[in-house]
């Protein structure tokens, strides 16, 4: 006879992915919109603290210049945007739960539950950002030195700082894309969550390159339009994150937490979406 206090079966070292079609960006779009329009209230005041905190990041650069401004864009990034994000997703989990989206659940989801995890993975991207910020000040020995530089020098050293900007901006996105739902929806480590991320992205690259664009274009939409479009377009690119998660990750095999809105399942769920246990 085994045990009573035998050990539990050992976890996967990440969950597996499903590969997705090219109509599925469009999909989590229409679903995060779907999710606004069932909970306008709650979706538009994190969209307004979205726009609050590039504004004070604005300022504060403005104001200080120089070294703070890349430190103000990174603290407020790694920091406060996984609090926000979880909130997002709290909202789209609890709509298909059929529950009210209630701020005050939604708001201790992110910054009480999942404090712990959030911050460990907010250390990963901190250090992603550090090397980031030392890759750029190195880009600096291709900068031009006379006073009127020829063409040919400029574009050089517009070049290396594109493709610079654009690993570690890959880079940061592999990291990402998945990792914060996971943490929201399964009793997982910031480690686990962020290797998921990175096989799904690259098991599906065509589809998360035009996800990614999608991203891209909504925050230059967003700035374009004095930040007023982005407190509606930045809450339904979180909240179809969200659903881009479940239509991606199997994380079936991982255990449900204890406590919180993803404790439960889903009232409706699609066959094989590894969400009915």
């Amino acid at each position: 006879m085994k045990p009573a206090d035998t050990e539990r079966e050992p976890l996967p070292m990440l969950a597996p992915c499903r590969i997705l079609d090219t109509r599925a960006p469009f999909r989590w779009l229409a679903d995060g919109y779907k999710d606004l329009r069932a909970a306008p209230v709650q979706s538009l005041l994190y969209g307004l603290m979205m726009v609050g905190i590039c504004i004070l990041l604005g300022i504060l650069g403005n104001y200080w210049g120089g070294f703070v401004v890349p430190l103000a864009i990174m603290s407020g990034i790694v920091f406060l945007a996984p609090v926000l994000c979880l909130g997002l997703y709290a909202i789209s989990a609890q709509l298909e739960r059929k529950e009210p989206a209630m701020l005050g659940r939604t708001f201790r989801e992110a910054a009480k539950r999942r404090l712990g995890t959030e911050l460990v993975f907010a250390l990963i991207l901190l250090v992603i950002f550090l090397i980031w910020i030392r890759a750029f000040s190195m880009v600096q020995v291709f900068m031009p030195m006379e006073a009127e530089p020829d063409a040919s020098a400029t574009a050089t050293y517009h070049m290396v700082m594109l493709v610079v900007g654009l690993f570690f901006a890959t880079v940061t996105f592999c990291f990402s894309a998945f990792s914060l739902p996971m943490i929201m929806h399964r009793d997982v480590d910031a480690v686990t969550a962020a290797i998921t991320s990175i096989n799904a992205v690259l098991r599906n690259k065509g589809v998360m390159a035009l996800w990614a664009a999608i991203i891209m274009l909504t925050v230059i939409v967003g700035v374009a339009t004095a930040l007023l479009g982005a407190i509606v377009l930045w809450p339904i690119i979180g909240m179809a994150t969200w659903h881009a998660y479940l239509d991606t990750i199997d994380a079936s095999a991982f255990p449900r937490h204890n406590a919180g809105v993803t404790a439960t399942p889903r009232a409706t769920v699609t066959p094989g979406d590894g969400d009915t246990a």
